[in-house]
């Protein structure tokens, strides 16, 4: 018989004392210690503020000289990279490629549990060289527990290639080693229910992977002032976002945004930069692309054609 680790003494497996009676409390009781213990994910984030911000700082960069943004994971972990890689293209009308997401047992994993695929170090090693992983690119391993092998493989074989590594784990670094460049410790406590960590640790981490990409896409540039102005108009409620961006910060009327926004192709950042320098598109779309899509780059160089 398979001797099994004792995987009791991490953080995520350990017994919350506050949630002991769990199934003796009333609803708005239960309710309550939900929202009680969830303070503390917000007390996690602010103790990785230096960490995130490196990686930010580091994916940005990496970024810039063309590389990709790689996501991987196991269960509750592999999901959520997939989703925040698959909620960049709308929001910043990025290339499907630019941020990926990877999941132990691909695309049926997200609606299925395969957790029994997460074992094998050498599977998360695969895909790395699948994806043909590069020294500009960048692969984040999430592991709440900290022992995935599918993502210790990913992260070794991402790293033997030359790439940037980034760990997101909710364990402390005396219980779990991970090797990695940055490494980022959200540290959420036990959970209501021991073990389960699509609670707490799902929490924090879909907080943290929110942080890491749209900062890095404020760094690229798809943000103006807090404005997402590389949306991808493709619906009714995103055509109506980028109308009233362009309202907002041009003080052009509804009828004239909408007719700035056709004759930009439906850009918003092109549009602007058409209003505020008087330039026409073909003019815009290449200071544009001289300046990385840097639209107070881009508008800077404008006043001095």
């Amino acid at each position: 018989m398979e001797t099994l680790e004792n995987r009791g003494y991490l953080l995520t497996e350990q017994v919350n004392p506050n949630s002991q009676n769990l199934d003796e409390l009333t609803t708005l009781e239960l309710v309550d210690l939900f929202n009680q213990e969830d303070i503390q994910t917000l007390k996690a984030i602010s103790s990785a503020r230096q960490e995130l911000a490196q990686a930010i700082d580091l994916t940005s960069e990496s970024l810039f000289k063309g590389g990709r943004l790689f996501y991987i994971g196991a269960g509750t972990s592999g999901r959520l990279g997939v989703l925040d890689a698959a909620e960049c293209p709308p929001t910043f009308c990025t290339p499907p490629e630019l941020v990926q997401g990877i999941i132990a047992g691909g695309t049926s994993a997200l609606v299925k549990s395969s957790e029994d695929l997460e074992d094998k170090p050498e599977d998360g090693a695969a895909v790395m060289a699948q994806r043909n992983i590069t020294v500009v690119d960048v692969v984040v391993g999430i592991t709440a527990g900290g022992t995935t092998p599918y993502v210790h493989g990913a992260l070794a074989e991402a790293k033997r290639r030359g790439a940037t590594t980034i760990s997101i784990s909710c364990v402390p670094s005396e219980q779990v080693k991970i090797i990695a460049d940055v490494d980022i410790r959200l540290l959420t406590g036990p959970e209501i229910l021991a073990g389960s960590t699509r609670l707490k640790a799902g929490t924090v981490t879909k907080m943290a992977l929110n942080i890491l990409s749209t900062g890095t896409m404020v760094k690229l540039g798809k943000v103006y002032g807090n404005r997402m102005i590389d949306v991808a108009v493709t619906n009714r409620k995103l055509h109506d976002r980028a109308l009233r961006m362009i309202q907002d910060l041009t003080e052009l009327n509804r009828d004239e945004a909408g007719l700035l926004l056709e004759k930009s192709g439906r850009r918003v950042k092109l549009a602007l930069l058409m209003h505020w320098s008087g330039l026409e598109g073909e003019m815009c779309d290449r200071l544009l692309n001289d300046h990385q899509g840097n639209l107070r780059s881009a508008l800077l160089a404008s006043h001095k054609l």
